[in-house]
């Protein structure tokens, strides 16, 4: 019977890389919200981040998403050979797609959702 991720867990791994895989659109809010830029030169920072660039924060979250997937296959579930994750696959598969799912859910809700609701609230984004 094949083990499965802790919802806890689950969010743990993938709370970081979602929050910067993010970034390309929150940095223009963090930095209004902060007091250190205007509306305007934050909409024209967003427009760029998220125009050119939103492939390079979300590869950076996958990334560190894949990261925090092996730290935690290491230290908590203590699969350091590749005998050991051979005999353990179906358990790591469904850690690596429970995690990549919460990833882009997590990335859709924060960035779609949460992001855009206060970057209309702002009015950083019309």
């Amino acid at each position: 019977m094949a083990k499965f991720i802790k919802t806890k867990d689950t969010l743990k791994l993938a709370s970081l890389p979602v929050f910067i895989a993010s970034l390309c659109c929150l940095s223009p809010v963090i930095l209004v919200l902060l007091g250190l830029s205007t509306a305007s030169f934050a909409g024209s920072l967003a427009d760029t981040l998220y125009g050119d660039y939103k492939w390079i924060f979300r590869g950076v979250g996958l990334i560190l998403l894949a990261g925090a997937i092996v730290i935690y296959l290491r230290r908590q579930k203590g699969i350091c050979t590749i005998d050991e994750a051979k005999k353990r696959r179906n358990e790591i598969m469904n850690i690596v797609l429970s995690a990549l799912i919460v990833f882009v859910v997590g990335y859709i809700i924060w960035l779609y959702v949460i992001v855009e609701y206060v970057g209309k609230v702002l009015h950083i984004w019309q």
